[in-house]
């Protein structure tokens, strides 16, 4: 069955199509299989829990930055999560224990703190692990680079000496952004060069996220061969944590056109959704969505305008081949990644509603957001 009509589809609404899902999740397992690694879903990326049964059949889980994550993984995934966070609310670590099979300290003092509490919990072991800063990173947008001078994120090298502290079974490392398998070739140098002496006292890596292996290009060979050849030097077990390459290019979000102003020659369209509030990945990282219909150029331009009064809240000139009418839709491609974990309900516009489009090409709407939703978050 055809796909439905967008005129069918409620305006605003992130649609992730199952058929492109799926087929992200079966390459990720095929590299899951072919390079004896562990592959689980990063909920800061993506969370949206109803598509859970789903992801279940092709990863082996999911990594929690909190302990709500770590709740969502436990009740919605299934299973128990590998949690990581840069610092553990006290009050909350009990809770946090009780849903993690896996715990990544920030530092050697968080560890130093709660392992105590580890050591004393009876229902089950949990394997520590100690995230570290390989000081390498290819990552160009300062707000999304790990490995930035000066960074929070993990122990430097000269921090930890030549033992780890008794209780720490693996390594963490993050410093990856949507990139290649050259990239992480790069990251294994500088974790060797820093670490290499660390190596043989654990039993596990988890080399984070940023493994952008569902891009159009990207050499899964290559990665395959890098897994495999720094499992059996090091005889270790490795988790990767991808969250943009499960969601990529799996969906969009439609919108429509609300109004169109003019400002010394400059024409907006107005839409019914928010940079800002709904898509703020394409303000900060920048990120520009590619918008269905769009050319490279035409003499109809238009900047696109988000509906909140944030003056900031648009993106620069898309260009059409005709005029934008009011009522025109809108559709911005590949919104289903770092969008609706970072929504807002920024000056109480309407959220988006969720839908999934199944693989018999029917629309379900999963999720519609309305006044209550609004309302209960500030009180």
């Amino acid at each position: 069955m055809a796909n439905p009509k967008i005129s069918t589809i409620p305006s605003p609404c992130f649609v992730l199509e199952e058929k492109k899902l799926r087929k992200n999740l079966n390459l990720l397992r095929r590299v899951r299989e072919k390079a004896g690694v562990e592959i689980i879903l990063a909920f800061k990326a993506f969370a949206n829990w109803k598509t859970f049964p789903i992801i279940r059949e092709y990863l082996d889980g999911a990594t929690a930055s909190s302990l709500w994550e770590a709740r969502l993984c436990y009740q919605e995934m299934g299973s128990l999560a590998h949690t990581y966070s840069p610092a553990y609310l006290p009050e909350e670590f009990s809770e946090i224990m009780k849903r993690s099979s896996h715990i990544t300290f920030n530092s050697l003092t968080q560890f130093e703190t709660f392992y105590p509490e580890i050591q004393a919990f009876k229902k089950r072991k949990i394997k520590c692990g100690l995230r570290v800063n390989p000081e390498y990173s290819e990552v160009e947008t300062e707000l999304y680079n790990p490995c930035a001078p000066g960074s929070r994120l993990g122990e430097v090298h000269t921090n930890i000496g030549k033992k780890l502290p008794d209780g720490i079974t693996g390594l963490h490392f993050h410093n990856l952004c949507e990139s290649g398998a050259e990239a992480l070739e790069k990251t294994l140098f500088n974790v060797e060069k820093h670490f290499g002496h660390l190596l043989p006292q654990i039993e596990w890596v988890n080399m984070g996220g940023g493994h952008l292996m569902t891009r159009k290009g990207y050499d899964l060979s290559h990665l395959i061969k890098i897994l495999k050849a720094f499992r059996k030097k090091h005889h270790l077990n490795i988790t990767l944590e991808p969250g943009s390459a499960i969601a990529w290019q799996t969906g969009f979000l439609r919108t429509r056109v609300l109004d169109i102003t003019s400002n010394h020659g400059i024409k907006t369209a107005i839409l019914d959704a928010s940079f800002t509030a709904h898509m703020p990945d394409t303000l900060e990282m920048p990120y520009r969505p590619v918008v269905k219909g769009a050319v490279e150029k035409s003499d109809h331009a238009y900047r696109l305008g988000g509906v909140s009064c944030l003056a900031g809240d648009y993106l620069e000139n898309y260009y059409f081949k005709k005029p934008l009418k009011i009522g025109d839709p809108i559709i911005l491609k590949d919104m289903m990644h770092y969008t609706m974990v970072k929504t807002t309900m920024f000056n109480g516009v309407k959220h988006p509603d969720f839908a999934v489009i199944d693989l018999d090409g029917e629309l379900n709407v999963l999720r519609e957001f309305n006044y209550q939703d609004f309302k209960c978050r500030l009180g």
